[in-house]
């Protein structure tokens, strides 16, 4: 058996797959795995200029998948803005031998992604070719398509979708200055004119298709996390700041079991700084109180360290794989390009540590999550993909994204013995699953 001991004390035995009944009883396997009641969890979007809201109806559709693919009960509450950093909803769990309370906090970063996307258009390019030129000279884009060559392609082809709309509008630019001037025989002035108008109107005429394409928002999102990684000042300070005096006060109030930092794609950057920050402000953080734990999903950190002159990041990586209060667990995909899949974060980029306790790495099927019909389309839409590390599966899978954050099990243990585990535990003895929001699409602002 694989003992698991409550929040009261009381000792809940849990079966192995694939092990006889009396093989369980060796006492080699007769190992502790921790309970939760009262789980809080911050999450840390990716580079989205969507807001709270938006992220709420997305996991109210996950409750809905999960609803169907378990049978367990969960109750949503609305949604409340905070401030301008946070947001917060909370969740209950339950089957017939478990419960589950989860406040989930959510870290507001849309008001500054907007307004990196939304600035002057000059800017932004500017931005972006400075990205560019700079991955190529300082050799990062060689280093990113060693380290994953899905990932490199990924940033290879924005990069190109970037080059190519500004070779159109130059082309078309060039053409309208050389019509006036050959055919109509202008003046130099006029003909200059010309064609920068032409070139002008071409960009702007091509910026809701670079826009659909996410041109805009990759190329300042890495204009960003270069900068902060190179330990120059952004946005993402003040973001990191007041994530990290969020986590320290939710471990000083004493009234959750396991505490959870979520990073998702370009948050797993934002949630690393925001571990290491906490930890700096309060040095005893994780060795009293409830789990620490760091999650991150689908994460781009590895190409923000793999720049030479990436320290801060380096530093900040080096901080949590030492670290033994904390369990960094890392989940990566395969058929995500957006992630570095069989990648070590610490060694392989450049870090080593003496004494390192983390991460763990988790690879992650999404294939086993999904309907057959549903994943032929998942497939080719690698943003919806990209995604899928933070909804719920039509199917029960280990790495259902509601179970990791309103689950039974301590987050670290699951994801180190999921294996040995069955999933029958998790649905009880509840025959009819129900899933209710109340007041759903509704918030409170305080």
């Amino acid at each position: 058996m694989l003992r698991r001991e409550n929040a009261e004390g009381r000792v809940t035995n849990l079966r192995f797959m694939h092990k006889p009944a009396r093989a369980q009883a060796n006492s080699e396997l007769e190992r502790r795995v921790g309970t939760v009641r009262r789980r809080h969890v911050l999450y840390v979007k990716g580079y989205d200029p969507r807001g709270a809201e938006t992220y709420y109806e997305l996991f109210q559709r996950s409750c809905d998948r999960f609803r169907k693919a378990w049978s367990v009960e969960l109750t949503l509450d609305p949604f409340e803005i905070d401030s301008d950093d946070l947001a917060h909803w909370s969740l209950t769990t339950r089957s017939a031998s478990w419960q589950v309370a989860t406040r989930y906090d959510f870290l507001r970063l849309e008001r500054h992604i907007r307004a990196d996307t939304d600035g002057p258009t000059a800017r932004q390019i500017g931005r972006g070719l400075g990205w560019l030129i700079d991955d190529l000279v300082s050799g990062t884009m060689l280093r990113i398509f060693r380290a994953s060559w899905r990932f490199g392609v990924h940033l290879l082809w924005i990069q190109a979708l970037l080059v190519i709309w500004l070779a159109l509008a130059a082309a078309i630019g060039l053409a309208a200055a050389f019509v006036v001037s050959g055919s109509f025989g202008q003046p130099l002035a006029l003909t200059i004119a010309t064609g920068l108008t032409a070139a002008a109107v071409t960009l702007f005429a091509l910026k809701p298709l670079a826009h659909r394409w996410y041109v805009n928002q990759i190329t300042s999102c890495w204009a960003t996390l270069r900068r902060f990684g190179r330990g120059q000042p952004t946005w993402l300070d003040d973001t990191i700041e007041a994530g990290a005096r969020r986590l320290v006060a939710a471990a000083a109030a004493n009234d959750t079991d396991e505490l959870v930092l979520v990073g998702h794609s370009t948050g797993s950057v934002i949630a690393a700084a925001i571990m290491a920050r906490a930890l700096a402000l309060d040095p005893d953080l994780g060795r009293r109180g409830a789990r620490l734990v760091l999650l991150t999903l689908g994460a781009v950190m590895p190409a923000v360290a793999l720049h030479p002159a990436a320290k801060r990041m380096r530093d900040i990586i080096e901080r949590l794989a030492g670290e033994p209060t904390v369990a960094w667990i890392e989940c990566q995909s395969r058929k995500d390009v957006m992630n570095f899949e069989g990648f070590d974060p610490v060694d392989g980029v450049g870090v080593h540590v003496e004494k390192r306790h983390n991460p763990l790495l988790w690879s992650v099927r999404f294939k086993d999550m999904v309907s057959p019909a549903y994943y032929q389309r998942l497939r080719w839409n690698f943003f919806r993909m990209h995604f899928q590390y933070i909804s719920a599966g039509d199917r029960p899978t280990a790495h259902d994204y509601m179970l990791l954050i309103a689950g039974p099990v301590a987050l670290a243990d699951w994801a180190t013995h999921h294996k040995q585990l069955t999933l029958e535990f998790i649905s009880g003895d509840i025959t009819q699953s129900t899933c209710t929001s109340t007041h759903a699409g509704a918030s409170r602002h305080q």
